[in-house]
């Protein structure tokens, strides 16, 4: 299996919207380290798990819309509670929107909230 990950780090805002939230019901920002993980058993043509020129964009296109945003305010968060869990999920929902998976198989984002805590979300592309 081949795997190709790309990084990217921003601020962006939140808060957390469960009963009794404590300090994280309150708007606060995050760090977030987002890694976007793609797997294929074979690569294609040109010897990509997928073209890292498009990876790229997609994140750079990703990044500016979550930087310095409250969370909470984007559509895709409405009627959610804007958990990293959620995040990874729909973060991962736009990144397909946007990159030509060819060969890949599965996509995995990890979203890292802070230096010693993460979710992530994992799905087939296939």
């Amino acid at each position: 299996m081949y795997r190709l990950s790309v990084s990217r780090t921003f601020v962006a805002q939140h808060f957390l919207t469960v009963p009794d939230p404590g300090p994280e019901g309150e708007v606060h920002s995050h760090r977030f380290t987002v890694d976007v993980r793609l797997a294929a058993p074979e690569l294609n043509a040109y010897g990509y798990v997928v073209d890292i020129d498009a990876v790229h964009a997609a994140l750079d296109d990703l990044e500016a819309r979550y930087r310095d945003a409250l969370l909470n305010d984007l559509p895709e968060f409405e009627g959610l509670n804007p958990s990293v869990e959620h995040f990874a999920r729909l973060f991962g929902d736009r990144f397909v929107e946007a990159v030509p998976t060819e060969r890949a198989t599965s996509l995995t984002v990890r979203i890292h909230e802070d230096d010693d805590a993460w979710a992530s979300h994992e799905r087939s592309l296939r």
